[in-house]
Order: structure tokens, then sequence, then C-alpha cells
């Protein structure tokens, strides 16, 4: 075991609420969110109009808005006045307002009852644009014309008011205008209008040399099987391609992007002109990025505008963003540097000037200012834990920091940029809404949230630092029991997700906990997080530190934190549990595996058991191939390490788990039976990788009532 050999860093100890009238306990259900009185109320819907410096909201069924600068609010429409509207059309009303979308100031649109409407505010009426037939789905409207692009099955389809025109005619097995590479290298759908609405680039993905994954449904008298194209690690692996349709000629024309066809097509981007679109070409490998230009018209490459290569992995997460008014220069994002920031370019591929640097990253990009002189932005500058807004001045540079007050920002950018809507928390302040003056940087107060917790018996949370064996920062959270007493001995559940892209310990309402965990400390536990090198926004060094051996330095990080926790005189060093899903299934297993002395009870849920059983874009970019890795691979699978099982696990899967397949658990499940070894398991029939909905309090009272009888 690694040694004690780390300075503890203290920095702020808080209660949720006052101790006067905390007596209710969490529910199941309320521990999961399933109590609307715990939830924020108002400020739902929370967008600019379009072109204005006013916002709009949904208050329960009324949408309001707020001018800029003013504290002048007013009612807009209520739900009952758009059902008459609906109603007037023939057509169903709603039990909640639908998600709105502004065209202009005067009128927006809704997608409902797979119907496109319009509602002009003048009037209170209600246009029928476009109906769409029942399979429809992954809708895309341009604006201002209101054309859309949609999908049905595997093709891609457009509507123009009621006629409608099939786009793609494609056998089984290759989908058009959905997302692709399994929404890995931020893909989240497939279909991208040129900014005039005269054509629609999309993705065209042939996946029928990849194996079909049988995913089992059992609500059928006789179950059937529904055939999953899931490519596993060192499998083949679908082939993408980029179309571009031109709806006045009605032609398709397909990007050269060349060979070898197991490649990534990412970041695909429209110059404003509509001429040319760019997309990041990424290798198989994952280790080369080429972003190259391309001609519409022809499909032909113009240029390559820029590489990068990294010797683990690059990972490109952004699409470019163009200057507003301008077809030549463009913000590029990327680690290349060790953090994520951002890069200026022209269209010739001329890096101009990084725009910031330093040991920390952006989260997120916002947008512009009128000028086009300021870039903005959230990143994680003043702390690990913390996400603020900034503005950088393209021409010199100069960075500034808008949001005053500690916490994790989420910022809305008006068009004008003259004005930030800043939705913040911080572990002292629940949920707040601010209008900052992206000028004057003068912050005014919209909406303070009330502490939704205050009649619950909130048990005591710390964050704090722990240093890795080579001197890195580790951030973690303790809650502590209810009712704590110094004196008194408390079991621990170590709570762990530790895999890309997630960060739980955080600047922020709850310190990043959620109402789980502190029911967890509700029960009597003493509830530990730690975010392990592996994890989000630390920078690629922190988050590459798992190449090709995942599940080892996260396991001697959360060790660590182990010998912390026993350190302390309230820890029953004899009774630790581990709770974790997915990524944290697979970290949770492997820390009840290979140190039985210290967890007692362990509970693993979608867990991965063995890498080759993951798909390849994240599987690969983490762990190679097994072909390429075999140790790596090995090392890290849990079937070989049934063996070593002392004390209660119990693991939970989905059955229809597209995610993690059921394959992982179902295999190690076997490996026991063969070692003769005693294992808990509990399946939920028809659930992906995750149970929600009203069946997830469900979830938490099988782990509840678990740590309860055997920790």
């Amino acid at each position: 075991m690694i040694k004690f050999l780390f300075i503890i860093s203290l920095l702020l100890v808080f209660t949720t609420s006052d101790v006067v009238g905390q007596d209710k306990i969490f529910t199941p259900e309320e521990a999961v969110g399933m109590n609307p009185q715990l939830s924020p109320s108002g400020y739902g819907q929370l967008q600019w109009i379009k072109g204005q410096d006013e916002f709009t909201f949904t208050d329960k069924k009324l949408v309001k808005k707020t001018i800029a600068g003013s504290n002048v609010t007013e009612t807009l429409f209520s739900l009952n006045e758009l059902n008459s509207a609906l109603v007037k059309n023939d057509c169903d009303s709603l039990l909640k307002i639908p998600q709105l979308n502004w065209i202009d100031a005067a009128k927006l649109y809704f997608i409902a009852q797979n119907r496109l409407f319009v509602f002009n505010l003048s009037d209170k009426q209600i246009q029928k644009i476009s109906d769409f037939p029942e399979k429809a789905g992954n809708f895309s409207v341009n604006l201002p014309s209101l054309r859309v692009a949609y999908t049905i099955e595997n093709n891609l389809y457009v509507s123009e008011g009621q006629i409608h025109t099939q786009i793609t005619i494609e056998p089984e097995g290759i989908v058009c205008g959905q997302s692709v590479h399994r929404n890995e290298f931020g893909i989240n759908g497939g279909i991208f209008w040129s900014p005039d609405g005269n054509s629609i680039a999309f993705y065209r993905m042939d996946e029928r040399m990849v194996a079909n994954y049988p995913i089992v449904d059992i609500d059928k008298r006789i179950a059937e099987v529904n055939n999953e194209k899931y490519p596993m690690a060192g499998e083949k692996s679908h082939e993408v391609i980029l179309g571009v349709y031109n709806l006045a000629a009605k032609n398709t024309v397909f990007m050269k992007t060349g060979e070898p066809s197991e490649q990534y097509l990412t970041a695909v981007t429209w110059n404003p002109d509509n001429k040319t679109i760019y997309i990041g070409i990424l290798n198989h490998d994952q280790n080369h990025l080429a972003l190259k230009a391309f001609e519409v018209a022809s499909g032909d490459i113009t240029s390559t505008l820029f590489e990068e290569t990294d010797e683990k992995y690059v990972e490109p997460m952004d699409p470019l963003y163009f200057v507003p008014m301008q077809n030549t220069h463009f913000i590029w994002m990327s680690q290349r540097d060790g953090f994520n920031h951002l890069y200026l370019y022209d269209t010739t591929g001329k890096l101009i000037r990084q725009l910031t640097q330093g040991e920390w990253v952006v989260t997120d990009l916002h947008g512009f200012d009128k000028e086009n002189d300021a870039v903005y932005f959230t990143a994680t500058k003043e702390s690990p834990l913390e996400q603020n807004i900034y503005k950088t001045s393209l021409k010199s540079g100069k960075l500034e920091r808008l949001s005053a007050e500690k916490g994790t920002h989420r910022a809305l950018l008006s068009s004008s940029g003259k004005y930030v809507i800043d939705v913040y928390s911080n572990r002292e302040t629940p949920r707040t809404i601010s209008l900052i003056n992206t000028k004057s940087n003068k912050s005014d107060l919209i909406k303070a949230e009330t502490n939704l917790l205050k009649e619950y018996k909130m048990g005591l949370t710390s964050i704090f630092s722990l240093k890795a064996n080579d001197g890195t920062d580790l951030y973690c959270r303790i809650i502590q029991p209810i009712d704590f007493d110094s004196l008194k001995k408390y079991p621990v559940i170590v709570y762990v997700y530790g895999g890309p892209h997630a960060q739980l310990v955080t600047e922020s309402w709850l310190g990043g906990a959620n109402n789980y965990l502190n029911y967890l400390a509700q029960l009597g536990y003493v509830v530990f997080t730690m975010d392990n090198r592996g994890s989000a926004n630390r920078g690629k060094k922190f988050e590459q530190a798992i190449f090709r051996n995942v599940g080892k330095i996260e396991i001697e990080d959360q060790l660590l934190g182990v010998d912390y926790l026993k350190s302390l005189s309230y820890v029953d060093s004899a009774r630790i549990g581990v709770d974790g899903w997915s990524y944290g299934g697979f970290l949770a297993m492997t820390l009840k595996l290979q140190h039985p002395e210290i967890f007692k009870v362990a509970v693993a849920g979608g867990p991965v058991v063995d890498w080759k059983f993951y798909e390849v874009m994240y599987g690969e970019r983490y762990m190679d191939t097994p072909q390429t890795n075999p140790e790596g691979y090995a090392n890290a699978s849990l079937i070989g390490q049934a063996k070593n099982l002392k004390g209660k696990l119990m693991i939970i899967h989905g059955t229809s788990d597209n995610t993690v397949v059921w394959q992982n658990s179902l295999s190690f499940l076997k490996k026991c039976i063969d070692e003769g070894v005693l294992v808990d398991y509990f399946v939920y029939p028809g659930y992906e990788h995750n149970v929600r909905g009203k069946d997830r309090a469900h979830l938490i009272k099988k782990i509840a009532t678990y740590f309860q009888e055997n920790l």
C-alpha cells in the first residue's frame, strides 16, 4: 500500500442549512429527485430572445420575459393560451410548456405531437408549419426558413412546409443523418445546416461490417433479439463519410475524406460563406488529427489547415467557432500545450495567437461581443474546483474575469454580447441567477434560490486535497453522518467514478454531491469521494495518466484516500465499503478484488469487467487495442481476479445495456461459479446503462439495504 506521505489541506467546512428545524430525512424517492418540492422553482428554459437584450423563462405554466438592465418582468403567455391556440388548430392540448425556440422577437417555434408549430406573440395564434410521420426523429430546424431535416429509421429527409423530400435511400446497415462514432469526440448529432439554409451536411455511417450484438427484449410473449451494432476494441469499426445535399439542385456530393476508411470525422463546421466545410479527421489510433477544408461543390480537399499529434491520443471535442461576420477567422480549442485553451486562426491555417494559456482549462466557449473584439468562455483559472466566466480580447489577449462569486458558473451570452446571464452555485449558496453587464462588470441579482433542504438533517461536508505520490493535488469530499459524534466510530462508503470526462468534487452546491450521497450520510455513513488522476478538468497529463493501464493509477490514488480515512479517529477502518457505476463500477470491483482486506462491502453497477468487451472509440483511446496492448488488457481484466473475491460484492446490471454490454458482468458471474466463489447479483430487466425514473428509487433502496445488512 502507498505510504501516507501527503499533506492534508482543509479548504472549507460547511453545513447546508441552519441547525434549527432540521428534522427530516430523505426518502429513497427524494434521494433520486422525485420530490418536486426539492427542485429549484421557476426559470426553466432560460434563454435570450434572438437578436434582443431580453430573456425569457418558464415559471410553472407561464412564459415570462425580462428586459436586461431593468427590473421589468412581464408574462408573455400561459400554457392555457398555448393550448387554446392548439385546440383551434384541431390539435391536442399539452400538459406542460414544450421546448420553445425563438425565431425573432415576435414569434417562436416548437415541435410537439410530431408537428412543427409557430406561435405569434401579437395575436397568440399558432400556425402549423409541418406534419411529420410517426417514426420521424432527430429533428433539426433551420432558421429563418423553418425547413426541417429529420430521420426515419436509417434515412434522412427534409421538409419545407408540408413538402417532404427523402434525401437518402440506403439499405439497412447504412445510417444517415444520425450521430456517429458512438457520440465520442464531442459528436452529438449527424445533421449540419449550412448558414444560408440551402444545404444540409450529414453523416453517412456504414455499419454493415460491424458485428451484431444481441440485446434481448423480454417484453414480447416470445423474447426477441434487437441487434446493436457494437464495435468492440480491436474489432472492425464502422466507416463514415460526410455528404452535402443541395436543396435547390436536389443532389448530394460526398466529401473526399480519403482512406483508410476506419477513421473518425469530427469538428464538422461550415464556413459562413456556405462554400467550404471543415472536418477534423482523426486517425483510427486517435493520435493524429488533421483539420481539412473541403470545397462543397466538388467534395475536393482544398487545404490542410493544421495537424495535431500526441504520443498517447488527441481528443477533439469542439467545432470551429467562426468570429461573427467574418469568413476568415475562427477559434480552435485544443489541449496541445497540456491544457485546453483557445487558439485564434485564419482559414489559411495561420495561427494568429494563442488566446488563453496557463495551467488551467477552458471548459466552454459562449460567444463574441458585437464588435467581435472579445470572446467569452468559462474556465478553471481560479481553482480546479471552480468554473468562472471570463472574456479575452482577440486583439490584445487581455483577460478579464466577469463572475465575481466563487463557485461553478454557467453562462448564457446575449447576441449583442452586452449581457451574460450567470447561473451559479457554491458550497454555501444554492443556485443563483445574476445578470452581468459585460462592459461595466456590474452584476444584478435576478433570482436567489432558497435552501430547499433547510428542513432536512444534513451531514457536515468538507472539501480538501491530498497529495498523490507524484505531488499532484487530488481533491476529495467527505460528508459526515448526521448527528455526528467525534467519539464514535462510523462505517465509510467510498463513492467512486474516477474515469475520463467526469469531475465529482466541485465548488458548487453540496460540494458537487447529490441527495443520494447525503442520504447515505443520513443512514449513518461517512461518505468519501476523490477525483483521482484520469478524471476531468485537470489538464492532459492528469487525464492521460491512465493510458494503456486503466485501473492502476486510479487505484493508487483511491488507496491514498483510504489511508487518510484510516487516520481519522471517527472512522471504523474495519467497515469500509465502496460504491460506483460504469467506470466507477469497474473501479469499485477492482478495489474490492485487489484489496479485500480493506473493503468489506462493494456495490458495482454497470461495470466494465474486461475492456475487450468495451467499444472501439472510448476503449482504444485509453487502452489501445487488445492486440497492441495485451498486458494492459490482461492487468485490467477482472474476470481472472474472481478467485480473489472475499466478503460481499453485489453487481447490478441492466439487461438491455448497450453501453457496457451485459456480457461484462455475466462473464464475471460465470467465472465466480467456475471458481466456486459466492457473489451477489441483481439485474434490472429492460434497462440500459442506468436505472432512471421511478425505478431509480428501487435501485437506491437496493444499494442502501445491501450496505445496511453487510457493512
